[in-house]
């Protein structure tokens, strides 16, 4: 079991749930609080107010208004009985379809979860084990064909709970026991049936009751972590009020109609036409998009948007999926770093853009695979299809066709093992490129398997046998998103480039979230509200979230092209839609609805939680947004990054002390971020103590160099300290290390003018210009000498 959620509809710097994530919750919000405009370059700016600086030649104008509101009837969930009454069950398959049926008896689908066992699952429990962790010993044993395991609980002591069904088949099982209010938990400690051994999913990790990430966590709660995979037509039925859980489905396990759909209506038509050669009209085909949302539903690291999907629904009605971003969820080029699933990789692919299915390499009923080795990929690639490269075998791989090295997938689908023991396959069908791995630290097949060689062998070999081959779009791509991550000069040209260039729809939605820095250039605003009517949901849903900088100062044509969205026919992008537009899109809109719903759906988890509280801080609902916000770190408890945003919803409530006391919180559980001392830096000035913030801000810059606004900061402090020269020396430092922000040569431009050494203030603000022309604080500044 691993977590899949993602945090709803967040503006582009999506929540990073990271399965089994340790300590506390892995999360990244920036930009997700507020997007603060830096007001002067000569004042040290405040904790709430801080923030990139703005272009000033701006479209529109800074007036919100509501969003109207259009009034006809929204969608709605079934009603749980009338939706669970539509299934039939997988037995009542078996009497038409018993060769699929019993292709599908013992696959890890009809495995995913069922209740425990005596035949299978005696030989964990009996006879009985100990397994030792750091700090305790637990215990494995059964009694009276009931299955035990003792362990550290809630409590923080040795307890003992009883298994109450088991989840998975190959290579893992895990068991669920329970725990108070209708939950389910997933214990750390698994079975490998196969080799008849218990293992700690988290490995060598001594992980705490009270921690997110524990067992006894959210981080592993079965309710809102598993079963909607491991099950047919799930129904969570979290109630916020009393924190508890009555979730239900409607068949355990992924039945027949997990994939298929509800089928009583087909079962009784059949019944009562039995013999008739006319077609079922209860039944409906799928096409390709609905059978691969049917597969992406369990097989993608997602958010779900409405708790009730069932197969032949859209996928992005029902979910927002993740993507590479600036994270590293993914690797540059698209391989999988985290637990991501294969949905995204796959999107990602040549093979998905030319058409390729699920269906056309995996057998749907038992889910293996339809050829072994090479064969399987050898059904495509000698020719036959007009979109499918010929490959000969032994001149493309360079290695002996019997052996690892000639295997298609050890080079294209590399494996990374998760859980410590279920290994999968990347299904981004990438290209190894040692080149990638040098540069940027993105993995190639090469050196995974030649261990004992570096890259620069495996550079040279590819360069023999590919030579020019090598220097394909692709690789110039993951370059430029490697570079783009980092903040790397002209990288806002490179994703401008990509977005003409690219012809994949999802690269041009990776291009468009790697873009949010520079939101608010207008060439680049320009270029996302084109997206905007662009055909494809998930560029649009990504374009609508980018925009959330310039949203937030009511420009009014970004407002105009995001509510347009908010009519969209896909509900992602919708939501999408209303995030950005989350302070002013009225709650009984379509839209509106469509992300509460979301929100709500998710609040049982401290990102969903967390992102509550932003929607009702946006909305001017103080004591709401409070509420989350304090329930998002119950939730989880040891988050530095939870008590950084409470931190800063705390500075924006007008409550600078109790900011302060937020991110010292921060510090103490995570004191080499460097982003908190900053925050603390400029909270120590909205309060007066400046004699804090300087030291504050070297922090800062002593744990990340790369860090412009501590470096920028730090000269105004110097500044107002009466130390100019070291004043301009940090301004230096913040200017090299980002280039695009004509706030800083600026800044440098006034304290040289005070110093009398105008020549090179001139010189200082000719260079924001350069940055940006027309930078207005500039122009005004170079007018003094009559320039």
């Amino acid at each position: 079991m691993v977590p899949r959620e993602k945090t709803p509809a967040t503006p582009n710097k999506s929540t990073d749930n990271k399965a089994f994530s340790g300590r506390g919750q892995k999360v990244k919000l920036l930009g997700f609080a507020v997007v603060i405009i830096l007001v002067a370059a000569v004042v040290l700016a405040v904790f709430k107010g801080e923030g990139p600086s703005t272009p000033e030649n701006t479209v529109g104008t800074k007036k919100k208004t509501p969003v109207p509101v259009n009034k006809t009837a929204h969608w709605q969930p079934e009603e749980q009985s009338k939706a669970f009454a539509q299934y039939a069950g997988s037995k009542s398959c078996r009497e038409c379809h018993q060769a699929s049926y019993d292709l599908w008896l013992g696959s890890d689908h009809q495995l995913a979860e069922r209740l425990p066992d005596p035949k299978m699952d005696q030989e964990a429990f009996d006879p009985p084990r100990e397994f030792k962790h750091p700090s305790l010993t637990s215990d494995i044993t059964s009694k009276e064909d009931r299955f035990l395991i003792a362990t550290l609980g809630l409590s923080g002591k040795k307890e003992t709970f009883e298994v109450e069904r088991v989840i998975g088949e190959t290579p893992i099982r895990q068991y669920l026991v329970k725990l108070p209010r209708g939950r389910l938990q997933a214990v750390d400690l698994s079975h490998d049936p196969h080799n008849n051994e218990w293992f700690n999913v988290f490995g060598d990790e001594d992980r705490q009751a009270g921690e997110w990430g524990h067992w006894t966590g959210r981080g592993m709660n079965w309710n809102t972590q598993c079963a909607s995979c491991h099950n047919t037509r799930l129904r969570k039925n979290y109630d916020e009020a009393t924190d508890s859980y009555d979730t239900a489905m409607a068949e355990m396990s992924v039945s027949c109609e997990a994939c298929h759909g509800p089928m009583k209506a087909h079962v009784d038509w059949r019944k009562e036409f039995a013999g008739t050669s006319e077609k079922d009209p209860t039944l409906r085909k799928f096409d390709n998009t609905q059978w691969l949302a049917a597969c992406g539903k369990c097989h993608s690291r997602r958010t779900e948007l409405t708790g009730d999907f069932k197969p032949g629904d859209r996928y992005l009605d029902h979910f927002s999926h993740v993507i590479p971003d600036e994270s590293g969820i993914y690797y540059a080029d698209g391989q999988v770093r985290e637990e991501n699933y294969v949905l995204t990789s796959f999107l990602s692919s040549k093979m998905h853009h030319a058409g390729v299915r699920c269906m056309d390499c995996h057998e749907p009923h038992s889910a293996k695979i339809l050829q072994p080795g090479n064969a399987l990929c050898m059904r495509c690639h000698t020719g036959t299809y007009p979109n499918s490269p010929k490959i000969d075998p032994p001149t493309h791989t360079h290695h002996k066709l019997n052996g690892e090295g000639g295997q298609c997938v050890n080079c294209h689908m590399p494996q990374t093992t998760y859980m410590q023991r279920d290994p999968r396959r990347d299904h981004g069908f990438t290209i190894p490129d040692p080149l990638l791995t040098k540069e940027h630290g993105i993995p190639n097949a090469c050196n995974r398997c030649h261990t004992d060689k570096d890259t620069d062998w495996a550079i040279a070999a590819v360069d023999k046998w590919y030579g020019p081959r090598m220097d394909r779009p692709t690789r110039k791509r993951a370059q430029w998103i490697a570079k783009a991550r980092v903040g790397a000069p002209g990288s806002q040209e490179n994703l401008l480039q990509l977005l003409r260039e690219e012809k994949t729809p999802f690269w041009k939605a990776v291009a468009t979230e790697l873009l949010y820095p520079w939101t608010n250039d207008p060439e680049v605003t320009n270029q996302l509200l084109g997206n905007l009517s662009h055909t494809n949901a998930l560029l649009r849903g990504t374009t609508a979230r980018a925009l959330d900088p310039i949203a937030r100062r009511g420009d009014t044509r970004i407002d105009a092209a995001l509510g347009k969205l908010l009519d969209d026919p896909v509900r992602k992008v919708r939501v999408d839609a209303a995030w950005t537009l989350r302070d002013r899109v009225s709650p009984q809109s379509k839209a509106g609805e469509d992300l509460l719903r979301a929100l709500t759906y998710n609040v049982d988890m401290p990102t969903g939680a967390l992102q509550k509280g932003v929607y009702h801080l946006d909305r001017k609902e103080p004591e709401k947004a409070e509420h989350y916000f304090r329930l998002a770190i119950k939730l989880d408890n040891y988050s530095a990054p939870l008590r950084h945003e409470f931190a800063i919803a705390l500075s924006m409530m007008g409550r600078p002390n109790e900011a302060i006391d937020a991110l010292n919180d921060a510090i103490r559980l995570d004191p080499n971020e460097a982003e908190y001392h900053y925050k603390l830096a400029l909270a120590w000035n909205e309060t007066g103590q400046t004699d804090k913030t300087a030291p504050s801000l070297v922090k800062a810059v002593q744990l990340n160099p790369r860090h412009s606004r501590a470096w920028y900061n730090l000269g105004l402090a110097r500044n107002q300290a009466g130390q100019p020269e070291a004043a301009i020396a940090a301004l230096l430092k913040a200017e090299s290390v980002e280039q695009n922000d004509p706030s800083i040569p600026y800044a440098r431009a006034t304290i040289l003018a005070n110093l009398r050494r105008i020549p090179e203030a001139i010189e200082a603000a000719q260079r924001a210009l350069q940055i940006q022309p027309g930078y207005g604080a500039a122009l005004q500044f170079l007018q003094q000498f009559g320039l």
